[in-house]
């Protein structure tokens, strides 16, 4: 593949984890920057990953019940 050929959707969705957390390379940033302006599916797909990833934080995030922290303790303490 040449600089100016399209990347595919197959090649976007198998580099998209990569492409979100910014371990991807210049060249193939633009590349699937220019095809998600382009592709509905791929940039719907990278889309959900965005939301899901900061969904996933929000909840890591959230301190658990007590209930659930007693039980944990209770647990611990018996090792």
């Amino acid at each position: 593949m040449t600089r100016s050929d399209p990347i595919r959707c197959e090649e976007v969705i198998s580099h998209l984890l990569e492409y979100l957390d910014g371990e991807i390379d210049a060249e193939k940033r633009r590349q699937i920057d220019r095809h998600l302006q382009e592709c509905r599916g791929c940039f719907s797909r990278a889309e959900f990953e965005k939301e899901l990833r900061k969904k996933v934080q929000q909840l890591g995030r959230q301190k658990p019940p007590r209930s659930l922290q007693r039980r944990l303790k209770a647990l611990i303490d018996q090792f």
